[in-house]
Order: C-alpha cells, then structure tokens, then sequence
C-alpha cells in the first residue's frame, strides 16, 4: 500500500510532516491527579559557588604590626591645621538673663491672656454700645479685678468713647492706666529703720503661702545689701519647714535660731528676738506656722507671739508682712481682713502670681484695703521675688509692653 502524500494545504504550511498517528482505541482513560498521587521529586541540588579570587586578609590590629618608620604628616596638612589654629573659634554667647520687667510678663502671661482674650471676644463690633460695656464690666469681675475697679474702667470708657471706634487695644490702655491709679499708693518699699537694732520682721500667712521660701529670699537680699541677718524657725508645728531655713540659713550666711518640732512657738520667738539684739544684728525675720484666718484658737496663738516679742521690744513687730498666694483668688481678701484684725498686718507679699489666671485680686485687695504692697513673686528664683512697681504690674497685666 503507497504511503498517502499530504494534501497541499499541509504542504503549503506544514511541509513533509507526517500526521500524527490517532491514539489506539485500547488506552487507558486518563484519571484526576490528586495532591497525594504526585511522586515525590528530590529537590535539585544547589549549584556549587562559583569560584572568586580570594579576599585580602583584614590589616591586623595597629599593635600587632612590625614597627615601621615613624609617620610624618604632609605638608599641605600641617598648613591647614596651622590655618585652622590661627583662626578665631567661634563661641557661643551665654543667653542673657531676662529683666525683671519680662520675667513679670511671663508669670503674669495667664492672667493676662485671660483677660485679654475676653476683651477681644467683646469687641467685636467698631462702636461702643450699653451691652459691650455690660460685657466688659463682667468680663473683669470675674478677673478678680473688684466690682468698683471693673466700673471705673467701664465708666471712664462710657465717657469718653461711647459710640465711637473703640478696640480691643484702646479698652486694653484704659485698663492698664485705671489698674496703676489703684496700685500707684500701694507699691511701697519696706524700708529697714537702721535706727533699731533688730529690726524685726514677722512673716504670717495661711498654709502653702510661701511664708519659708518668702524668708530665704528675703534674707538673701538683705545680705547683699550688707545687712547682718537672723532667722528664727518658729514654725514649729513642721520639722521640714524647721530644715528648709536652716539650708537658707547656710546659703545666706545667716544664723538660725531653731528648736525641735514640738517646741512653743512664742518661746522660740523671745529667744530669737533677744539674741538678736545681744548680736547687733540689723534684721531679724521671724517664721510661724501657717494657719487658717477662720481657726480661732491658732490666731490665738500668733496674738501670743507677737505679745511675748513686744515684752522684748514694745515697739516690735517693726513689720508684720502676711504672705498671700495668688492662686486662693477671692479667698484672700479674706486673708487680708481676719490678719490685719488680728495680727495688725502692715504689708503684703504677693506670691504665685504665674501659677494663675486671676492676678487681678491683688488690684482688688489694694483698692479694698489700701495696704503697702512690698514684694511679688512670680517663680522659685531669689530673682523672681521683686519691689512692687504698680506701673510694671499694669502693662503686664493689660497684655501691654
């Protein structure tokens, strides 16, 4: 049988390939390959690294290297390195310390954001009508500015400038100027009457105050004023508060007149007063507890005190400052009547003014009570306790430079 030629269609595209040959009837069907019927196949074996020069041995350690001749530095090196010699180093200049005037901005910055960013709020409208100046007159009572302090501020603006332009920054420069007319007669100096020999300060106030720290700073600025300075720990209720001006004793160089935690308060300030005065010493600064205006029985006792030093010295207290810490708000005003009642407060130190919002109650306390304001504090530092400059307080409360 002749072998069949392909047709030319194959021909044309296939060539002479012979067709393949049909499968024969009697195959095997095929079945479905399942994973477990897969014949494991060894995995090809990794091909060999090819084959790299090999690498240089790391340089040993500097110590184990033979000796060799000395290096020599370039000459172009040293030239440099004598250039960079020569040429002035550039030091950084030591930050300034702030003046007193900034350090009172910043620890008056709550109070005075506060009150300056309410003002703001109210004025928001060109002219000056009845119900921004209710606004404003609320907005300063609850500055604790004192209900007559917020009126004469509202008033004078009624006056002068109700129903025309008015801004935040004009309201702002009448509060500054209306704050110091309140705190211009208040912001006086304690001055030490070199004529008495001590001259003797008695520091009182409520718990918390800062009467101790208040002292330390105190004597510190006496003693670099040239003044001989004593201290008497009479908070004896507290031994830390016994430790704390005894270290102020030491930084100032100040002697401490201390006894145990315990002790009678009214002794320890006898023997105080009278060593003192044995020494010629020109201040002497006696602490006491802190203890709450309403607590009859512990007022008693500072009544005590100051009797047993006047049987001393008749004249004494020569100054009695009540320390008062602004954050109490409100609750100081109280302070300021039941002490001057009881103890005849002569003048006031202001502390904690940068812990709050509400500074405004020392113009409330002057306008009410028309006491010496000595000393304010705004921070920790010896620094941060100055003289009372009315002027000072009313631009850095008003938000004003």
């Amino acid at each position: 049988m002749s072998e069949k030629k392909p047709g030319f269609f194959q021909r044309l595209f296939g060539g002479n390939q012979p067709e393949p040959a049909p499968a024969p009837e009697d195959t095997v069907p095929e079945t479905p390959v399942t994973p477990d019927a897969i014949p494991d196949v060894p995995e090809p074996e990794p091909e060999p690294p090819a084959l790299t020069e090999p690498a240089e041995p790391p340089p040993a350690p500097a110590h184990d290297l033979p000796p060799g001749p000395p290096e020599t530095t370039p000459d172009y090196i040293e030239d440099v390195e004598d250039d960079l010699a020569a040429a002035p180093q550039a030091v950084a200049e030591p930050e300034q310390p702030k003046g007193w005037f900034a350090r009172l901005a910043s620890g008056l910055k709550r109070s005075s954001d506060n009150l300056t960013n309410s003002i703001t709020s109210v004025f928001t409208k060109r002219k000056l009508d009845a119900a921004m100046l209710d606004e404003l007159e609320d907005v300063l009572i609850q500055a604790d500015l004192g209900i007559d302090t917020a009126m004469a501020i509202t008033e004078t603006l009624r006056r002068d400038r109700f129903d025309k332009d008015v801004s935040g920054e004009d309201v702002r420069a009448v509060l500054a100027t209306e704050v110091e007319k309140v705190l211009g007669p208040a912001a006086q100096p304690l001055l030490i009457d070199s004529t008495k020999k001590p001259f003797i300060i008695l520091m009182i106030g409520v718990n918390g105050s800062g009467k101790t720290t208040t002292i330390g700073k105190l004597a510190q600025k006496f003693a670099a004023e040239g003044k001989s300075v004593m201290l008497a720990a009479g908070d004896t209720f507290r031994a830390a508060a016994i430790e704390q001006l005894q270290v102020w004793g030491e930084r100032t160089g100040a002697p401490v007149i201390a006894k145990p935690a315990g002790a009678d308060a009214s002794g320890l300030a006898f023997d105080a007063v009278t060593q003192a005065r044995a020494d010629a010493r020109d201040v002497l600064i006696i602490d006491t507890a802190g203890r709450l205006q309403n607590r009859d029985e512990l007022m008693n006792e500072l009544e005590k005190i100051i009797r047993v030093i006047k049987k001393v010295d008749p004249e004494a207290p020569h100054a009695t400052l009540l320390t008062l810490d602004a954050t109490t708000g409100q609750n100081a005003l109280k302070q300021v009547e039941i002490f001057g009642q009881r103890a005849g407060v002569t003048g006031l130190v202001m502390t904690k003014l940068d812990g709050t919002a509400r500074g405004g109650i020392l113009v409330a306390i002057a306008r009410k009570f028309g006491l010496p304001v000595h000393f304010i504090g705004v921070g920790e530092g010896v620094g941060d306790l100055e003289p009372f400059e009315a002027a000072d307080f009313a631009k850095a409360i008003a938000g004003r430079e």
